[in-house]
């Protein structure tokens, strides 16, 4: 288990489909983290952009070895943690669910629909409950820095939007996405759930950058959905990413009053004293500052 005796890195980037490495870091360095929930997708690549500490993952590992739902979510967020990161920004690729949310646009989601199934999707297990609130998924700091530099940069942005995350790694039907459609989400993928939930239990500032590739299967006039498309435009709109990236991290100069750094503070209900040593070990990096110290009154 990895625990950073100073923080490496004060902000997380988390790079999905097409966003396999950051650009411009200064002395990179590649970190293995162990963590007592497995590996990561892969190593952290650590650096400075522009005097910020960075640690970068990419969350299907290089090469994209990784699908949705093989993805050890719980790692990559508790990696990014013991690394010292206090705020991440999630990079995903999304299909629109709407008219106005067009192919090469960005969408930067402030509500989630969670319809995996097959996902560790908490911390808390093991004997130790906790119940963190998840009424405003999203980070709204993070977010604000991310459609700043997304508007300076020049990008077709939306600030607002609910992201609806399937399990994968199939695409919808189209009965399924006309359904959607019905719900009112703006956009659909399959990485951010649970990864946002865990990010709230680590205590961490989340935001996502959803780069819209396509109109899912609903849309008449378009064609189906296939991943030389997705590709195709995601290539174009990755580059704007980074530049989106490069313009948001100087949210990690700016105080934490956003509530996301005490999350854990009420939400651990589970008695102290019965909470199995192994668990507590395991979750010490989470949860210690909120335990009596052993031994202790």
């Amino acid at each position: 288990m990895a625990r950073a005796a100073q923080a490496l890195a004060e902000i997380g980037v988390i790079g999905g489909s097409g966003l396999y490495a950051m650009d411009g870091l200064d002395r990179v360095r590649e970190v293995r983290v162990k963590t007592p929930f497995g590996d990561p997708s892969d190593a952290l690549v650590v650096g400075m952009l522009d005097g910020v500490g960075i640690a970068f993952l990419a969350r299907h590992g290089r090469g994209h070895r990784l699908s949705p739902s093989e993805i050890n979510y719980r790692a990559n967020i508790y990696a990014l943690r013991s690394l010292g990161v206090t705020r991440v920004v999630s990079v995903s690729a999304v299909g629109s669910m709407s008219e106005r949310v067009k192919p090469g646009d960005i969408v930067l989601p402030d509500q989630f629909i969670d319809l995996t199934k097959r996902r560790d999707s908490s911390f808390f297990t093991g004997g130790v409950v906790a119940h963190v609130a998840f009424g405003q998924p999203i980070c709204r700091t993070v977010q604000r820095a991310l459609s700043d530099a997304a508007h300076a940069v020049g990008a077709s942005v939306h600030e607002r939007g609910s992201y609806v995350c399937i399990e994968g790694p199939q695409f919808s039907t189209k009965a399924e996405s006309l359904l959607y459609r019905q719900w009112g989400v703006d956009v659909i993928g399959m990485t951010n759930m649970p990864e946002a939930k865990l990010a709230r239990e680590a205590e961490l500032c989340y935001a996502t950058m959803a780069l819209v590739t396509d109109y899912d299967c609903w849309h008449e006039s378009e064609e189906a959905v296939t991943v030389d498309m997705i590709l195709a435009i995601l290539h174009k709109n990755v580059e704007a990413a980074k530049r989106v990236i490069r313009g948001a991290i100087a949210v990690a100069r700016e105080p934490r009053d956003c509530g996301c750094g005490s999350a854990l503070k009420q939400a651990v209900v589970t008695a102290p004293e019965a909470i199995p040593p192994r668990t507590r070990a395991k979750l010490e990096l989470l949860i210690g500052r909120y335990l009596p110290k052993k031994g202790g009154r």
